[in-house]
């Protein structure tokens, strides 16, 4: 093909895929084996799914739904709708009907690709109710389709047969950097979603400027190159999956290895062996809480083996967080007894870069993961603004920090504290939402991010809260309840928080226990249990929790100690609707959710 204007992630991964024609693009798992997509193959599927959205009449600017899980098919629909300017319409592969309905209605959506056939009767129990939708393509083989219904391997198929590649070519040149390529709904946990608007040139700058920084200090060469495997399983409608795996191995001629589900992502992890991943703080808490369980249960010789290298690690954070080798005899020994075999086990001996985005990653996980070597790159940013703003360096890890701003890209700190930011990242506004996006400018331009920062010595920005979820007491003071929270979490036995406190007298919390480090503890001390409520309700437990929340908030003021909390005997998840599909709580829904519970620790005999 001749050569293309790399005005968009469609013609640049055009580029590769001439580049890289033999190359693997993506590997999935089918039965027990992983099977790999080629550039050329992928680059073949990519031309015939637009060939079909040509034949249908699908214009430029046209809007299209995309309601799948991660799969090696929802970067072909992406690449398929934007090579030809039409929009994708990205939705969580968890929403309910009601929501797609929204989505889909509200962004003017002229056709809906689904990902398999629960999602497509998702869909159509609300099919009568989208305004404009006319057509349903599903990727799963689905036999008996009516209508308007169709296939994937149905539309690759009919493409193949309307080839136009000189139509391709023009609209794919005819991309212009401000032309809309998405909108991304945000998750709605106060009224309904707003659909975010982001272009081309969003997509193109945020890549190259983040990518650009990824150079090696000393050889020069980029630091994601066309020998990483990226392992995704971050929802793809999340932008930073989007932005830093999807358009960042495209951009690097990397292979993308689709994880079967979060629940075989261990399994995963040791299959592929990636090199690259993108993840939420709430994957390292998790395999950090599962290796710290599995310890508690070990022989007293394991366990001070293990401890001895924690310590280890702990000692040679400073070095790794500044690319220097923190070998000594101490370290090597723990790396010979401990980090190679524990590595091994997890499947991430080979894993360059962990890129961490969405909430804060807690400084116990930073001492564990980057003290013995992983390089977590903990960045920041919304939906608004493609969304990264700013990333640690490989050379400069600040933890507790999410880095300095990319290049081109303006941070600064309000009066009140908020965090804003200018830059080629940044959204030109929400879909049909004027009000909400003047609303969302400074005068001057500044986005305004609704969270609140400092920015250090290094300019690296330390994210302290956010506005509107800031408490103010009964009397009178502010209080921040994520650095609290994130605090608090680093216990061993405390897995989710959330604070309360807002016109109360004091601070409270609602806490969902580490259930397997409290079986453990209950074991070693004798407490009998058959149930999650024995353990929330026996009086050494709480007592243990009253220590750990002591413990990990005694440098707080003492305004901002926890006087009160309650046990819950379950986990928050988005299907019990207390997170969003970014992991994210949703405060609104757990106050109301646990109103009795709240009010009980206000009583005063309680």
């Amino acid at each position: 093909m001749a050569k293309v204007q790399e005005n968009s992630m469609a013609a640049i991964f055009q580029a590769n895929a001439e580049k890289y024609a033999e190359k693997a693009y993506a590997a999935y798992k089918k039965d027990n084996d992983w099977i790999d997509i080629s550039w050329r193959s992928m680059n073949d599927m990519v031309h015939n799914l637009a060939y079909y959205l040509l034949s249908i009449g699908v214009k430029k600017g046209d809007k299209i739904g995309l309601f799948a899980p991660n799969s090696w098919e929802w970067h072909l629909t992406a690449l398929a709708i934007n090579s030809i300017g039409a929009v994708d319409v990205p939705i969580y592969a968890t929403n309910s009907s009601e929501e797609c309905e929204y989505i889909l209605n509200n962004s003017d959506s002229k056709m809906c690709f689904t990902g398999t056939n629960d999602h497509l009767k998702t869909i159509l129990k609300v099919k009568s109710k989208l305004k404009k939708v006319k057509q349903l393509i599903v990727f799963e083989d689905v036999k008996g389709l009516k209508g308007d219904t169709l296939t994937l391997a149905k539309a690759l198929t009919t493409g193949k047969s309307n080839l136009n590649p000189s139509q391709f070519k023009k609209r794919l040149n005819g991309i212009k950097p401000d032309d809309l390529s998405t909108i991304i709904y945000t998750s709605g946990t106060t009224g309904d979603p707003k659909g975010v608007m982001l272009t081309h040139s969003n997509f193109v700058t945020n890549v190259k400027y983040t990518l650009m920084e990824m150079v090696d200090k000393e050889t020069g060469q980029p630091l994601l190159r066309p020998d990483d495997i990226f392992l995704s399983f971050l929802p793809l409608s999340h932008s930073l999956e989007r932005t830093a795996g999807f358009h960042g191995a495209i951009w690097s001629g990397s292979k993308t290895a689709f994880a079967e589900s979060i629940e075989k992502l261990v399994d995963n992890f040791v299959e592929v062996r990636p090199t690259v991943i993108i993840s939420v703080p709430r994957i390292y808490e998790k395999v950090h809480a599962g290796i710290v369980s599995k310890v508690s249960g070990a022989p007293a010789v394991k366990k001070a083996i293990f401890n001895f290298a924690m310590r280890q690690a702990k000692r040679g954070l400073p070095k790794v967080c500044r690319d220097e080798d923190p070998s000594d005899f101490r370290y090597n020994l723990a790396d010979k007894l401990v980090f190679t075999n524990l590595k091994a086990t997890l499947g991430m001996d080979d894993l360059r870069y962990a890129i961490s985005g969405g909430a804060p990653l807690s400084s116990s996980d930073a001492d564990f993961f980057i003290g013995m070597g992983f390089k977590i790159l903990e960045g920041y940013g919304l939906s608004e603004t493609t969304p990264i703003l700013t990333f640690n360096r490989p050379w400069l890890i600040k933890p507790g920090t999410v880095g300095q701003a990319i290049p081109k890209t303006k941070i600064r700190i309000a009066d009140d504290g908020e965090i804003q930011a200018k830059g080629p990242q940044v959204m030109p506004g929400y879909y049909k939402n004027k009000s909400a996006t003047a609303e969302s400018f400074t005068k001057d331009g500044y986005f305004r991010t609704g969270d609140i920062g400092v920015i250090d010595e290094d300019g690296c920005l330390s994210i302290t809260g956010r506005l509107k979820d800031i408490i103010v007491t009964a009397g009178g003071k502010n209080i921040s309840p994520q650095n609290l929270e994130s605090s608090i979490k680093a216990s061993p036995y405390i897995e989710q928080i959330g604070i309360i406190g807002d016109k109360r007298k004091y601070l409270s919390a609602l806490i969902v226990p580490a259930f397997p480090e409290l079986e453990s503890f209950a074991k070693e001390k004798g407490i009998s249990f058959t149930s999650h409520d024995d353990l929330i309700k026996n009086d050494e437990i709480n007592a243990l929790i009253r220590e750990e929340i002591d413990k990990y908030t005694k440098h707080f003021a003492r305004v901002e100690q926890i006087r009160k909390f309650t046990l819950l005997n379950a986990e928050w998840t988005q299907e019990t609707d207390e997170l969003t599909p970014t992991q994210k709580v949703k405060r609104k829904v757990i106050s109301g959710k646990y109103a009795n519970e709240i009010d009980a620790m206000y009583t005063e005999d309680n």
